[in-house]
């Protein structure tokens, strides 16, 4: 029977959620028990090579489908074939080496004076590095068996992940949490329902700016920057006269860039993130553990990921045929910004649907954006030719691994000098030897 709308009744359907071990897990979980009427669920499978995580997770995931009414099965297995099979989507949300990598990616860069973060600068190339290679063998699975499944990316760095996998000719979009949360931001200071908030929000991955905030297709970023500067700046930690000489809201991401220096002070004085989200994760795990618990707990909100459950859950859904309307998301340039190559994978609006994502047309980006831009994107470029480096049998020796690395390394604007781009390639292949099949 048709809905209301007119529209064919959402087809219920089966998921797999690549990286189900994650503590990140119940926040997923969460948003599909709690938004059952846009994406029905007959199934959701979680796959992860740690069983012991998996039993974990899942039991407290299965507590909350039950706790919310949900009917769906929830299943977990560390067979990765078992797990895609009759999948619809896939989503990629796994950590390739774990925090004990992303603990290395944000502490040797320090050394050499340069931002240690896990998905900017020369942490995020190692990164990029690691799991490309995974995520694309991942991806050719899920192609042997479903060949018209959806692969759902929120593995980092998103926008080269991304783009390796529409490279390689996959059904995929990306996403991040960065804009639905800047959207549920500017609801709730301007005391608005979310859905009513549109962003003019364009860049690349971790490298954007909301240039308009409309409301009734009333542009209302002026009243936010007047009555709420001080709390915005305070927010992206960056300062107040620099936001309004910008004129707009920039992602959090951007002040590595803006403030590399001060940043580099930060980081080189204060714990690495990856070890409080490791003592985090340690203290979420024993909460999960808990059969009387059947709700995501308060602190995970403290782990990062704000909002990604009502984003992949609005993204899934559109894909298999759901409500789409206006959603951002990483895809394909094809032209959205004329100075970059079609291929190149922009954070745009986009129409999204069964047939994909579609970035809808943009006014032209800033200079003072737009030269950024197009120095990452040639970055992301060279990132991804070194993270192809030997695969699928395809012989590389070290030299050609080393001289692809310190080309990207010398390309990143945090980066460019060629001093510091020599020593972090050393780094970087030695503190990841065991994930770069020339090294």
């Amino acid at each position: 029977m048709p809905s209301p709308e007119g529209r064919p009744p959402h087809p219920r359907v089966k998921l797999a959620v690549i990286g189900g071990g994650s503590t990140y897990t119940p926040e997923l979980i969460d948003g599909f028990a709690r938004l059952r009427d846009v994406l029905p669920l007959e199934e959701l499978v979680l796959v992860d090579p740690d069983a012991t995580r998996l039993a974990v997770v899942g039991g407290l995931a299965r507590r909350i489908f039950a706790r919310q009414g949900h009917p769906g099965r929830i299943s977990w297995t560390a067979d990765l074939d078992a797990g895609i099979d009759g999948a619809a989507a896939v989503l990629l949300q796994l950590r390739v080496g774990g925090q004990a990598a992303r603990l290395q990616d944000e502490t040797w860069p320090l050394e050499c004076g340069c931002v240690g973060q896990e998905t900017t600068g020369a942490g995020g190339l190692a990164k990029a590095l690691r799991t490309v290679p995974v995520v694309l063998d991942i991806a050719e699975r899920v192609r042997r068996r479903n060949p018209g499944a959806w692969l759902v990316d929120f593995t980092n760095p998103v926008g080269i992940v991304t783009r390796a996998l529409l490279t390689h000719g996959h059904r995929a979009v990306g996403l991040c949490n960065v804009a639905i949360g800047l959207q549920r931001t500017f609801a709730g200071l301007l005391g608005v329902p979310p859905e009513r908030v549109e962003l003019d929000h364009l860049g690349l991955n971790h490298l954007t700016w909301a240039r308009a905030v409309r409301v009734a297709g009333e542009d209302l970023l002026p009243r936010l920057l007047a009555e709420h500067g001080d709390s915005l700046a305070g927010t992206l930690r960056l300062p107040r006269p620099l936001i309004d000489h910008l004129g707009v809201i920039p992602s959090y991401y951007l002040r590595y860039y803006y403030r590399h220096d001060a940043v580099v002070r930060e980081l080189r004085t204060e714990p690495p993130r990856a070890a409080q989200v490791a003592a985090l994760e340690q203290q979420l795990l024993g909460m999960y553990g808990d059969p009387s618990l059947d709700e995501k707990p308060a602190l995970l909100s403290r782990r990062g990921g704000a909002y990604y459950s009502e984003a992949a859950v609005a993204l899934t859904s559109a894909l298999l045929g759901g409500d789409g309307g206006t959603q951002v998301v990483n895809t394909r340039n094809d032209g959205t910004l004329p100075f970059l190559p079609d291929d190149a994978v922009i954070e745009a609006p986009a129409t999204v649907g069964p047939a994909g994502a579609a970035p809808l047309p943009a006014r032209p980006l800033e200079p003072l954006f737009a030269g950024l831009v197009s120095h990452v994107t040639a970055y992301e470029h060279l990132a991804l030719q070194a993270a192809l480096l030997g695969r699928s049998g395809r012989k590389t020796g070290r030299a050609d691994g080393r001289r692809a690395v310190f080309s990207a390394l010398l390309a990143h604007p945090l980066i460019g000098q060629s001093d510091h781009a020599d020593r972090l390639a050393d780094e970087l292949i030695a503190h990841n030897r065991d994930h770069l099949p020339w090294a």
